[in-house]
């Protein structure tokens, strides 16, 4: 398969911003283009009344720290610009839909390596990636840090 575009999905965590920057050095090496998308999470907005925020408060800190991850995320692009996108909705649903969308040939995640009953509690994102999606799925453990 010959990867073209290349779409990265992110969060501000650290094993995110380490499957970006693999995801940027395979692109590197391929001349592959490169999207990022970071979906703001509206669910997590209405479950933010113990730190004191209201909903539109919650979303807008959501949304800014999308915004911060994809500048992030585009510091880490060598100079090019890089193609942004910041659905709002459920991550697995949206990350799936942008990848459909812009006609990317690989999703690149990057997992936090749970197992067993915490997995179970928190559900995974790329989990329903790898199963729903029809765009082939690099997953990138934080472990792989060299």
């Amino acid at each position: 398969m010959n990867y073209k575009k290349i779409l990265i999905a992110v969060d501000s965590s650290e094993y995110s911003l380490n499957a970006a920057q693999k995801a940027m050095d395979l692109a590197h090496q391929i001349d592959a283009t490169v999207a990022a998308v970071c979906v703001v999470d509206a669910s997590k907005a209405l479950g933010n009344f113990d730190v004191g925020l209201l909903p539109g408060e919650a979303l807008l800190a959501l949304t800014k720290e999308a915004e911060q991850t994809l500048d992030q995320v585009g510091k880490m692009y060598m100079g090019k610009d890089l193609t942004k996108f910041m659905p709002e909705g459920f991550p697995r649903e949206e990350i799936i839909h942008t990848a459909e969308q812009w006609e990317a040939d690989l999703i690149v995640m990057g997992t936090h390596g749970r197992t067993g009953l915490r997995h179970l509690l928190m559900g995974s994102v790329a989990e329903y990636v790898l199963h729903h999606s029809k765009v082939p799925l690099l997953i990138v453990p934080l472990r792989n840090t060299k």
